[in-house]
């Protein structure tokens, strides 16, 4: 196994089935142009999937957590035994994800990757135990590069997991106390952008709440800023582990071949942080929702991303990608079942 596997070529993209899939979009009975993303998004899935009417019945959606040792400086406005709790609600079935991975027919797995509380058994969840949590990163680095790495490998053997299922979507969700705080920081220190403009409510953060979150981020990046410059170090400095298995997993599937819809802010900086490590992913992936947490617009900005919703979402769990899928699966749909001019006998437009 290479020990800097992440930095393994990305499949490359089918242009033979893009290019076949744009000539059937001008063929199709509708004016060019005139389902807007559908049409761009069923022609970039023809192409991650090598088949000019590319399908999406089977989903994957892994949800990755851990908690966060810089919630001790006061950024959360829950407890960090959250985290914990919502794991058992994840496959008791009752958390908005579990309802949303039932009615779309998805595997979900669920990946406990370090909380507060290690001693958890619960059936159905996947412990890695890396650490209690990361250590506080206002102090020193979040995590040691041998728990990165770890963090890192999560995500690649959720996608083995998934490539094994023949899994045709991937969707990876985050839970943990912190970890806006922590998404943060990240984005700050890759985009050289102001705090002010990053760092907002989280799970519900008063005024106060949000400036003491950036008091807390500056100090931290100070602390760090001498390697600001490396990706990968500033993942294990800042990061949380989800976001080290979330950026795993996108890398995974870049390089195994499948198609990924990226949730919402925390979900976004991972994928930044992936784009960093090995630019040639971004061509995998796709993006579910523009998020209400201030800092989404502006990774998706330099992502020159263009998600398919933007409802107010604040959740996280993956549960905006899900979302998405119902309108993903139609623009499918709509690109290999409407008839051509030539099939409906309709006139098309004089050349």
């Amino acid at each position: 196994m290479s020990p800097t596997w992440w930095l393994n070529p990305c499949k490359p993209i089918d242009a033979q089935a893009v290019e076949q899939a744009q000539a059937r979009q001008q063929q199709l009975t509708k004016p060019a142009g005139s389902l807007g993303q559908l049409e761009s998004v069923a022609v970039q899935l023809a192409g991650l999937q090598g088949q000019v009417k590319p399908s999406l019945e089977r989903l994957w959606i892994a949800i990755f957590a851990g908690d966060h040792g810089v919630v001790a400086e006061g950024v959360s406005a829950y407890p960090q035994e959250v985290t914990g709790q919502m794991l058992l609600n994840f496959v008791s079935g009752g958390a908005a994800i579990s309802v949303l991975a039932r009615q779309l027919g998805a595997s979900l797995e669920v990946v406990d990757l370090g909380t507060i509380t290690p001693s958890l058994n619960l059936a159905g969840v996947r412990h890695l135990n890396i650490g209690p949590g990361t250590a506080n990163f206002a102090h020193g680095p979040a995590m040691t590069a041998a728990q990165g790495e770890r963090a890192l490998q999560a995500g690649r053997d959720s996608v083995e997991r998934a490539v094994a299922m023949g899994a045709q979507l991937f969707i990876g969700g985050e839970m943990g106390i912190g970890n806006t705080t922590a998404a943060s920081a990240l984005a700050c220190a890759l985009l050289d952008c102001p705090v002010v403009h990053l760092a907002g409510p989280g799970t519900g953060l008063d005024a106060a709440g949000v400036s003491r979150k950036a008091q807390v981020i500056e100090r931290a990046l100070v602390l760090h800023g001498a390697q600001r410059g490396d990706a990968l170090q500033t993942l294990f400095n800042l990061g949380g582990f989800e976001i080290a298995a979330l950026v795993g997993s996108y890398l995974a599937c870049a390089q195994q071949g499948i198609a990924v819809l990226v949730d919402g802010f925390i979900c976004s900086v991972a994928a930044l942080v992936a784009v960093r490590l090995n630019p040639s992913c971004r061509q995998w992936l796709l993006f579910g929702h523009r998020g209400a947490e201030p800092g989404h617009r502006h990774v998706l900005e330099t992502l020159k991303a263009e998600p398919l919703l933007d409802l107010g979402l604040r959740l996280g769990e993956g549960s905006g990608a899900a979302l998405a899928v119902p309108l993903l699966r139609l623009a499918c749909e709509l690109h290999g079942q409407m008839a051509t001019f030539a099939e409906a006998a309709v006139a098309d437009r004089p050349a």
